[in-house]
């Protein structure tokens, strides 16, 4: 895969991460990406399924908060995403350290 489109999933996946913050559903995030950004919503329904496969828990606790009426609070989504966001820093770190180098 290309830097440039590194960088466009990289950027999709910053703005889903924006939409979990303000607690909006898959379809709504879809929806507000392809409006506000000219984000075609296949592209936001394929990196929000990665993500879902990445972080099983968090999307799973996510989806429980969004079922019940009492919400996590912004700073507690907050931190799942911030944990969230490490981990897949982590991820990427291994996925790219070349053992020949």
């Amino acid at each position: 895969m290309g830097d440039s489109s590194a960088s466009y999933i990289h950027m999709v996946q910053h703005l889903i991460e924006k939409c979990l913050i303000f607690n909006m559903t898959k379809e709504e995030c879809m929806e507000a990406l392809s409006k506000h950004a000219n984000i075609e919503p296949v592209i936001t329904s394929t990196v929000w399924k990665e993500l879902e496969k990445e972080n099983k828990e968090f999307f799973e606790a996510y989806a429980q908060s969004k079922s019940k009426d009492d919400r996590m609070s912004e700073e507690e989504t907050s931190r799942v995403i911030q944990r969230m966001i490490s981990q897949q820093s982590e991820s990427e770190s291994s996925k790219n350290h070349d053992p020949d180098e």
